[in-house]
């Protein structure tokens, strides 16, 4: 961030991001093809197979009794034949990755008692921490650049006064959102709690004991058995890593249910002081949190909505910079915030950088694949000066779900990923309707996509968000049907008035 100031007011803007599909490192996209690569196997048996094939079609009714009887007079060789096929398909069938389907999601939906517009937002911070003049039109003019509407929500302790930032109230928060979200999801899926036997839920500001895992594992009266994982302390991009956490653990235990559910609390989380670079996340987060229903049984493919196909993760955090450049402190005495660094917006750009240039060879057409690569190599070796050649990632992807974390973000990639403003929309009217919902927003951007019919058979979604350490995460997901919004989609009672024009 930086400062500047009109009419004696300081006040903090973005700093925009990095050209960083302009500038990137060999070494990132070695690790993609490394990735690539690891499925060389399957890739090589394709043509192999192919070839069989063709040779088989060409064969006569006489060549196939001919080599029949051949077999029939050779007991030593049907017998290897037999044993090495049987061997063969066990190993495959014990290795083989399985595939995890994404059946249903539900996102919670504030009620209308619960919403905080700007009016609001303004009178709370006055009277929960008593701000000063300065401060106040501070807060004034962010609110203004967020790209937050009037409809975001904010949890019940935010609705008293005076505030009341106690333990049971961040517990009555948690189950507000956690018990709506899960109880929607288990009725648009018709799964049972007890029949779910992996559950991950990440939160990264509030980590009560019994756990969060423990209250959802109460509430619903799961199994003795469950694998259940708390993350915490991985900011905005921990939905993604749960995602992958959950995906790794249903390539282990067949035929199961993995339930990821992604929140941030903000009951004890209001930051009270006057420094600047804190006062910002009272501004754009909001009451929001996602529920995940995934399967790695087949018989769930019919049913399913989508198909994971990647997930990528990068972590900067051994960079001193990087890992403290959203950091959770105490500022004066009892006045706790996350403070968001100077150099937050090139931190992000580098953690983008480094995470597109491990996903292109993933997921990008050949010919770019080639293009890319052909330039690369020709900047390294012979001339500095080349422009290496941004790929088009719309040839890879048909929907972009990008951490609606600020305006700022939105825009900047939007103009150095050369996107239209309608692969932004969702990421953009999910900030205006609900603000930063932390690792839940890129949620209620696909339940957008899906309430305005854009989800089609055959589509291809780009999840990416970043988060404290400093991560970047991407999931990739391939819709195996066109795509109808779930009961209780959070969007069904007001898409009709989206997108709404904003000032930007």
């Amino acid at each position: 961030m930086k400062n500047s100031s009109k009419n004696g007011v300081q006040v903090l803007q973005p700093r925009r991001l990095p050209d960083f599909l302009r500038s990137v490192k060999l070494k990132y996209v070695k690790l993609g093809y490394h990735y690539l690569v690891s499925h060389l196997l399957k890739l090589c048996l394709v043509p192999v197979m192919a070839a069989v094939i063709i040779k088989a079609s060409r064969l006569s009714l006489d060549d196939i009794h001919q080599m029949w009887l051949q077999l029939e007079y050779n007991l030593v060789r049907v017998v290897v034949f037999s044993a090495i096929f049987v061997f063969g398909s066990t190993v495959y069938v014990m290795t083989r990755k399985r595939f995890i389907y994404l059946v249903d999601y539900a996102c919670y939906l504030p009620p209308q008692h619960l919403k905080a517009d700007h009016r609001y937002f303004m009178e709370y911070a006055k009277e929960a921490a008593d701000f000063d003049e300065p401060t106040m039109e501070f807060l004034r003019k962010i609110m203004e650049r967020s790209g937050l509407g009037d409809e975001t929500g904010a949890p019940p302790s935010m609705h008293c006064f005076p505030p009341r930032p106690s333990m049971a109230a961040a517990r009555q928060e948690a189950e507000l959102v956690m018990f709506g979200a899960l109880d929607t999801l288990f009725a648009s899926t018709n799964v049972k709690p007890r029949d779910v036997g992996i559950l991950v839920v990440n939160c990264s500001l509030f980590n009560p004991t019994p756990s969060l895992t423990a209250m959802i594992i109460n509430k619903y009266k799961m199994r003795g058995n469950i694998k259940s994982f708390n993350l915490s302390g991985m900011g905005c991009s921990a939905g993604v890593i749960a995602i992958d956490l959950a995906k790794d653990m249903l390539q282990v235990h067949r035929n199961n249910y993995a339930v990821v559910f992604s929140t941030e609390n903000m009951t004890q989380n209001w930051y009270s002081g006057i420094e600047k670079s804190m006062l910002i996340s009272n501004c754009l987060f909001r009451l929001g949190g996602s529920a995940v229903l995934l399967s790695n049984k087949s018989i769930d493919r019919g049913r399913s909505k989508y198909k994971l196909i990647h997930v990528v993760r990068t972590h900067c955090g051994a960079n001193d910079k990087a890992f403290k450049c959203v950091y959770q402190e105490e500022y004066n005495v009892g006045k706790f915030g996350v403070s968001l660094s100077k150099d937050l917006m090139a931190i992000a750009g580098n953690a983008l950088k480094t995470n597109i240039t491990t996903l292109g060879p993933l997921v990008l057409p050949i010919s770019e694949q080639i293009l890319f690569f052909v330039t690369l190599i020709a900047k390294k070796l012979f001339n500095a000066k080349i422009k290496p050649y941004v790929p088009n990632f719309k040839l890879a992807f048909e929907h972009f779900c990008i951490h609606a974390g600020g305006r700022g973000v939105i825009d900047e990639l939007e103009k150095n990923m050369q996107l239209s403003p309608l692969l932004v929309e969702a990421s953009r009217m999910t900030l205006h309707r609900f603000g930063n919902t932390s690792s839940s927003s890129i949620w209620y951007e696909l339940a957008y996509m899906e309430a305005k019919g854009r989800m089609r058979k055959g589509d291809r979604i780009w999840q990416v968000a970043f988060g404290s350490g400093f991560k970047c995460n991407s999931a990739v997901w391939l819709a195996l049907k066109n795509v109808k919004p779930s009961c209780g989609n959070p969007w069904e009672d007001c898409i009709h008035k989206y997108p709404v024009k904003l000032n930007l």
